[in-house]
């Protein structure tokens, strides 16, 4: 027999709890609790129809998953290939950080290349639309707007104008009138989502969706909205420096570990198909305190400069300050090179800071670390051919990184002829090399000597 539920339900986010309660769970309204009563009755069998009989996985037909190019080739690189049809594909990150102007050049491209195009803007209005498109460069005729914050206009807008690829921004700002809640709760965020990516399998259609996020950095809504999607792309980059990387989360038609890069211009957006030499410094003579490194973005080398500043203290505690370094691994590293190396920093305020902003969070940049403050502690420079990649134990040994090769092919196409990394044994003697890469012939006899 059919049995009834009884319960509260939220009317702002749709958390349920079995009893009343005066603050919601999870949004933390206060009287927002509504009781909620559904009958739930026994599920009886349906006759599958022979046309939709399961079939062994052996004989069922591949259609052929293909990628049409977007425009833009470091977006195309980060998705696989292109965009699949009837693909979801979710963009997440920060505020101001050019989601927007992202696919707005995305939208361009595609309705350059003959097909329609839908975007969709629930944060601005098409007039605020046109003119960033205008500045852009991004104007189109088969490019249309259409300012809606209803789900079922969006969906009327779609079968309206029949488009080739539909871009909504964003999907916490839409809201359906079926579902109790303000646009962005939980509820309304998995209604939302749940719809359009039933549009976009039903019709074959690709569906780009805006996602924002938490102050935590995580996809804000319910955990489902990245289940649902095909594609999670992470849109990073520092709002105080021009360069910006695409990374992909999931990605159900290609590899996630595939990193686009691209650089904020007055104009828009531009790609950086080689973003080697934007993290190096143009300095003609050598300087001490400054290593190279080849860090690994996705399947990427690309060489970044290291810079140390290590100057005498008279406070109790000196300080440490780090820009683009983990302040964490800086003091361990500090330790070690105190401990194993003889270099002396306790009494002394030590500043670590990339070149161009990038963020090193790799193990692998250890070694150039440790060789930068050792360098600025003697000022003494170390040989500009030379980068230096490796991680470094409590124990002070240079430890082997994953793509060794690969960063050392990068180091060598960028005119570094050498290259120290675990072969060096430990800090100390890889400390040795640096500064001896350094030196022409004859100081190297002097040193040696001394």
């Amino acid at each position: 027999m059919a049995k009834t539920q009884g319960g509260y339900r939220c009317t702002v986010c749709g958390w349920s709890t079995p009893k009343w309660v005066g603050k919601c769970g999870d949004c933390g309204s206060w009287d927002t609790m509504a009781e909620s009563v559904q009958a739930s009755a026994r599920v009886t069998p349906t006759r599958i129809a022979d046309d939709r009989a399961a079939t062994p996985i052996t004989q069922i037909a591949t259609d052929a998953v293909y990628h049409w190019p977007s425009g833009i080739g470091e977006f195309d690189r980060v998705l696989g290939g292109g965009i699949v049809p009837g693909a979801a594909i979710l963009l997440s990150g920060e505020p101001g950080v050019g989601k927007s102007t992202l696919l707005l050049e995305v939208a361009s491209r595609t309705a350059a290349a003959k097909s329609r195009v839908l975007y969709v803007s629930a944060e601005e209005s098409a007039g605020q639309v046109r003119l960033r498109a205008e500045r852009t460069g991004a104007l189109d005729e088969n490019l249309f707007l259409a300012a809606e914050t209803d789900l079922a206009s969006v969906i009327g807008q779609i079968d309206a104008i029949d488009p080739q690829l539909v871009i909504v921004d964003s999907v916490q700002t839409v809201a359906s009138a079926s579902i109790d809640g303000i646009a962005g709760g939980p509820s309304q965020v998995r209604e939302v989502a749940s719809a359009l990516i039933r549009v976009a399998k039903d019709r074959n259609l690709p569906i780009l969706l805006v996602g924002h996020v938490t102050k935590d950095g995580q996809v804000a809504g319910p955990r489902v909205l990245e289940h649902l999607v095909d594609v999670v792309c992470q849109f990073e980059g520092d709002r105080q420096t021009a360069l910006r990387f695409v990374r992909a989360l999931k990605n159900r038609f290609g590899p996630t570990d595939e990193v686009g890069c691209f650089e904020m211009s007055g104009d828009g957006i531009v790609e950086v198909p080689d973003p080697s030499g934007l993290f190096l410094s143009r300095s003609s003579s050598p300087v001490s305190g400054t290593c190279v490194t080849v860090a690994m973005e996705g399947r990427r080398a690309i060489p970044v400069e290291v810079q140390a500043l290590v100057i005498d203290s008279s406070a109790p505690n000196p300080r440490r300050v780090t820009s683009g370094v983990d302040a964490a691994r800086l003091a361990m590293l500090l330790a070690v090179l105190e401990k194993r190396a003889g270099v002396r920093v306790s009494d002394r305020d030590v500043y670590v800071s990339t070149v161009g902003g990038v963020r090193l969070t790799e193990p692998a940049a250890d070694l150039a670390i440790a060789i930068a403050v050792a360098s600025a502690v003697r000022d003494k420079p170390v040989g500009q051919h030379i980068v230096a990649f490796g991680e470094i134990s409590l124990a002070g040994e240079v430890r082997a990184v994953n793509a060794a090769k690969q960063r050392a092919g990068e180091g060598a196409r960028m005119g570094f002829r050498e290259h120290i990394d675990e072969r060096a044994g430990g800090i100390a003697s890889a400390l040795r090399l640096a500064f001896a890469s350094g030196l022409s012939d004859r100081e190297r006899e002097l040193d040696a000597a001394f």
